[in-house]
């Protein structure tokens, strides 16, 4: 006769809370050290992307408007059409030719071959005798390049209004002459107010992207259950594994500002140690955020494109590295204050241009640190210890 035996099952203990092991710690981070050191790509993305975008921010996007193609229609045979022709030649923001026939000049400015041109009529001479209210030139501009647009018409107005001044030079001096200057970039060189901002960019690649495909890769994989199964804590995980890519990103914001300043002739008037603070602090949004897509997504595809939508666009288009934010509307501008990269391009911007001007880095440094404890809290409620 077979007795049954009931057994009670025991009630499920919460696992302990397990006190910080610095051993751990350094286990942990010695262990991804290795592995983003055998991964060629981790090694690109650190290293050569900073390089190539920096090139290209540097030699092929420029915000400079010099030498602009432009037409010049010299119908009038006079004396002073012809000296007028020759200031469009003479000034350097200008790439000036020449015909006698508007026509001429017109097919070019329609297959973009020119961005405008100025027409000197016949009757120039006349109209510059009556000294009237009736215009001496006339300014045909392409208009599907907006900004080129009202380059090349105040351009021209200039050239029209210097060379005018020129024959009243026997009229009395105006009472009030007015000199423009330039502060932090007195040369107006866009290569000075981008190379700043590229170094943002380059750091939101390394910090949201590199951290969110990496750890999603090991969620791929299933290794990350096997870290998370370990004695070690869901803090000393995470932070072992973020900081082989902090030292990664440090090491890349010093090699950009190298670059910056003894190759693209950069200025770096403030401090060296302002610098590595501002990098150091916008590190933590980045990985932050980084980690805390990987959590959620846990697929390299999946993570890469939320990293691209959520990270490297926002920080190009709404940051103030490209595109004024004053300028933006009014629900964009808004939307530009949760975006870390906001507030790392203005003191990149600052620390190279006018210097250490801490009223400007100490409230951009306190938004960054509370964006990217924001995003650390979430990264590790979203990161379960106990799988299920």
């Amino acid at each position: 006769m077979s007795t049954s035996h009931r057994r009670q099952a025991a009630p499920r203990q919460e696992p302990a809370l397990r006190r910080f092991d610095p051993q751990r710690l350094w286990a942990l981070t010695r262990k991804e050290s290795l592995q983003a050191l055998r991964d060629p790509s981790t090694l690109l993305i650190a290293f050569v992307l900073p390089v190539v975008l920096l090139l290209l921010f540097a030699y092929a996007v420029s915000l400079d408007a010099k030498d602009v193609r432009i037409g010049v229609a010299l119908e009038s045979p006079g004396a002073a059409a012809q000296e007028l022709a020759a200031a469009f030649s003479g000034t350097r923001f200008l790439d000036a030719g020449f015909a006698h026939d508007r026509r001429e000049l017109a097919g070019k400015l329609v297959s973009g071959e020119l961005r405008g041109y100025v027409v000197i009529p016949q009757d120039f001479e006349q109209r510059l005798a009556q000294r009237g209210s009736e215009p001496l030139v006339q300014v045909v501009t392409d208009g599907s390049y907006p900004n080129t647009a009202n380059y090349v018409e105040n351009y021209a107005r200039g050239v029209v209004q210097a060379w005018r001044a020129g024959l009243d030079a026997a009229a009395p001096p105006q009472p009030v002459v007015l000199e423009p200057r330039y502060w932090f970039n007195a040369e107006l060189q866009s290569r000075r107010a981008l190379i700043p901002g590229a170094i943002a960019i380059v750091m939101t690649i390394i910090g949201t992207m590199l951290t969110a495909l990496v750890v999603a890769r090991e969620w791929e994989r299933g290794t990350m259950e096997a870290v998370l199964s370990t004695p070690a804590s869901v803090v000393e995980i995470l932070v072992g594994k973020l900081l082989p890519y902090f030292v990664l990103g440090m090491l890349s914001t010093l090699g950009s500002a190298a670059l910056a300043a003894f190759v693209f002739d950069v200025p770096l008037r403030g401090s060296l140690a302002a610098l590595l603070l501002l990098s150091g602090v916008f590190m933590v949004p980045a990985l932050g955020q980084g980690l805390l897509i990987s959590s959620l997504a846990r697929n390299q595809f999946l993570a890469a494109q939320v990293a691209l939508f959520t990270g490297f666009l926002p920080a190009f288009m709404l940051s103030g590295f490209l595109y004024e934010i004053d300028a933006m509307p009014a629900p964009i501008r808004a939307l530009t204050w949760l975006i870390p990269a906001r507030y790392f391009v203005e003191s990149l911007k600052t620390v190279f241009l006018a210097g250490d001007i801490w009223a400007v880095f100490l409230p951009n440094l306190l938004a960054m640190a509370a964006i990217g404890t924001l995003f650390f809290l979430l990264a590790k409620r979203a990161t379960r210890k106990n799988l299920e």
